[in-house]
């Protein structure tokens, strides 16, 4: 029997090897792992010169050595024998993140304006303050007792609200309008700074809601990154669907899969380039 991995008295061979990763579902994340890799080797390729310079590739692997704490040759050689790992491989692995990066911005750097004009919605921030009771009577009340006698919106949340923003005298945010339940983002998103709603049942409860401030969402450093993230996780869930189509497309049982049909079986389901993903999103559906 050929072993691809001992463990103990334990011997393990290839085939069961995919069995096991699969059994605790670590078999899409080294899909995806290596769909990753297959694309980053593949644009690199098609570059003139290095995607690293020396000294970037430096002062990434110092910052990998100090971020786990590799402070001398016994340490880094007792960190190999850890992670089973290769002075090669730990030298790809210290720069592997940095690779992706300059990856990604290739991709989807261009795209990043557009993208975040058709999203902005969903990004722009709210403060608003909220009163929630499941007693319609109640609920009634409160408005008319903010609305008409101007009692203290803070005053009455913190003594009537059931849910948690009692403790911040009903104040809530910033938070995206994505957060907060459709039927309330709805309200809110259409509410001018210091509009008071009236009484709206939202499942079990009635709600009292007052916008009180709007942040219009800004493409800064911060957000760029976050938009690079999203379009390249994006494409890669959507390349590990079509990975695992064609692997069960082989063989419709992933216990007899063998360990030498899996990066023949991504690298035939693995596109030239990204494709540019749809940029709308489905909206976070919470609480209100």
């Amino acid at each position: 029997m050929t072993v691809a991995l001992q463990i103990g008295d334990r011997q393990i061979s290839p085939e069961e090897l995919v069995s096991f990763l699969a059994g605790y579902r670590m078999l899409p994340e080294l899909l995806r792992e290596i769909l990753v890799d297959q694309a980053i080797a593949q644009w690199e390729k098609t570059l003139e010169e290095p995607v690293l310079t020396e000294d970037e590739r430096t002062a990434v692997r110092s910052q990998f050595l100090a971020q786990n704490q590799i402070n001398s040759e016994e340490v880094y050689q007792v960190w190999l024998s850890r992670h089973g790992m290769t002075a090669p491989q730990f030298e790809a692995l210290a720069i592997r993140s940095a690779r992706q990066e300059k990856f990604k911005e290739a991709t989807w750097g261009s795209k990043i304006e557009s993208y975040f004009l058709s999203r902005k919605s969903s990004f722009d921030k709210i403060i608003y303050s909220l009163i929630r009771t499941q007693d319609v009577g109640i609920a009634q009340e409160l408005y008319f007792r903010v609305q008409d006698d101007h009692q203290s919106f803070a005053e009455l949340a913190r003594t009537y609200s059931q849910g948690p923003e009692a403790q911040t005298d009903g104040l809530i945010g910033p938070v995206e309008l994505s957060v907060p339940h459709a039927t309330l983002a709805q309200m809110l998103s259409v509410s001018q700074p210091g509009q008071l709603w009236p009484p709206t049942r939202i499942g079990e409860w009635m709600v009292i809601v007052r916008l009180e401030r709007f942040i219009p969402a800004q493409m800064d450093e911060a957000m760029r990154q976050r938009l690079l993230n999203e379009l390249s996780s994006l494409w890669i869930e959507e390349q590990l669907a079509a990975a695992t189509a064609a692997m069960a497309a082989v063989d419709s049982s992933t216990e007899a899969l063998s360990a030498s049909l899996v990066p023949e079986t991504i690298l035939a389901a693995t596109p030239a380039l990204p494709p540019e993903p749809s940029p709308e999103a489905p909206p976070v559906v919470s609480d209100p």
